[in-house]
């Protein structure tokens, strides 16, 4: 049997792995939204000042930074051993979910430093959703395959961002702790999933696990650090700037109607982007996308009516989904000797160090001061222009090292 005939066979089960991700990244997000939704109600029944609550937010991006990336090396020394990965991210995710369900309950009969504690243990073991999963595409899909299961992956990311606006005015009025319990328990049930999914062996693992030619010497650093500056620029435009360009032409009432653009762009260009991905590799999509995104963004600032802001919002989407699903596939094949959910879990501390960043600035009224305003309305543009073009260098510095070592 011929090594793409053995792929070919692998196919299926590949698929219904990205499936699988993807749900769990939908689950997971939408669980976060209703995290940030209740965070200032419980915190106020456990006696934390309202100013505090960014101040928790910092925290959680803070641990995010550090536990993804020690997750992601976790998750490539135990994934040799399928029963130990399987007890791995199962019995993380219980602790997860169960400090989870506890915050709404701990709020009104516990302490600050208890409802904290719990709050602490939530994101600390919640980071085992994030990179290790996604170690399992690099070692049960064959290479070729993985940009179009990347694709899937961020298609949950994508329809979370989508609908949590409306999330946030459904579940507004109602008790935090139904909501807890039922995400955490679709959740924990996501999870244990994965459990069932078997270690590859035998000669179908062999046709879809060789490794490419090493990548160049710093590369993976340069890479980290683009994808910092990538989600800094992101996090500027659409969690700081977005609502404001609106504002110009709508009322605060529709933001829930237009921030969604933006998520629609994202989750329209996965799949077609990830043909490109296939064939010219995640860095140079990186690289292109943040050039265009870097443009949309301009339009968006320069945008003289509702409709051309609408297009700008989506061409940013857009953009940014390309670069969140390259990023996903540029990752696995850097790794892909065996550090998947290391540089996977780089790529994850890189979005929290950028949001960390982001609320820091929120929480210090930087877009309100006069003197930074023209900072943060460009700040985006420079992000993105910056990063893609440093990622097309490091591209076409990929493929002479490819072809000098070919």
């Amino acid at each position: 049997m011929s090594t793409v005939e053995l792929a070919d066979e692998r196919a299926p089960a590949a698929t219904r792995l990205g499936l699988h991700l993807a749900l769990l990244q939908l689950v997971f997000t939408l669980l976060w939204t209703t995290y940030v939704i209740y965070l200032p109600k419980l915190a106020a029944q456990a006696g934390i000042a309202p100013s505090a609550v960014v101040l928790i937010l910092m925290l959680d991006q803070a641990i995010f930074t550090l536990s993804d990336t020690a997750m992601g090396i976790a998750a490539d020394r135990l994934g040799p051993i399928a029963s130990r990965f399987g007890l791995f991210i199962g019995l993380l995710t219980a602790i997860s979910c169960a400090a989870f369900v506890a915050l709404p309950f701990a709020a009104a009969s516990a302490g600050p430093a208890v409802f904290i504690g719990l709050i602490a243990i939530w994101a600390l073991t919640s980071s085992v959703l994030r990179a290790p999963p996604l170690t399992l595409l690099g070692r049960h899909a064959a290479r070729p395959a993985i940009p179009f299961l990347a694709a899937l992956v961020m298609l949950g990311y994508g329809v979370a961002g989508a609908v949590s606006p409306y999330l946030g005015v459904i579940l507004r009025d109602y008790d935090p702790r139904l909501p807890f319990v039922i995400s955490s328990a679709v959740l924990l049930l996501t999870a244990l999933g994965l459990s069932r999914i078997p270690q590859d062996s035998g000669p179908a693992a062999q046709a879809v696990a060789k490794p490419e030619p090493k990548p160049l010497r710093g590369l993976p650093l340069l890479f980290i650090g683009a994808m910092v500056i990538l989600a800094l620029g992101y996090q500027l435009h659409f969690s700081i700037n977005s609502s404001a360009f609106f504002l110009r032409f709508a009322r605060p009432e529709d933001l829930s109607w237009l921030m969604p653009v933006f998520w629609i762009g994202f989750n329209l260009v996965l799949f077609p982007a990830s043909v490109v991905v296939k064939h010219r590799g995640g860095l140079m999509v990186m690289g292109i996308a943040g050039l265009l995104g870097a443009l949309a963004i301009v339009l968006a600032e320069l945008a003289g009516a509702l409709t051309v802001l609408i297009v700008a919002q989506f061409i940013a989407g857009a953009a940014w989904g390309c670069m969140m699903m390259s990023a996903m596939s540029a990752a696995l094949a850097i790794g892909t000797t065996g550090a998947e959910g290391k540089v996977t879990g780089l790529v994850f501390s890189a979005l929290a160090l950028a949001t960390f960043a982001r609320i820091a600035a929120v929480a210090g009224g930087l877009q309100k001061l006069p003197d930074y305003a023209p900072l943060v309305q460009w700040a985006p543009v420079a992000c993105w222009f910056v990063a893609g073009a440093g990622l097309l260098v490091m591209a076409a510095a990929a493929l002479q090292g490819r072809q000098a070592s070919a």
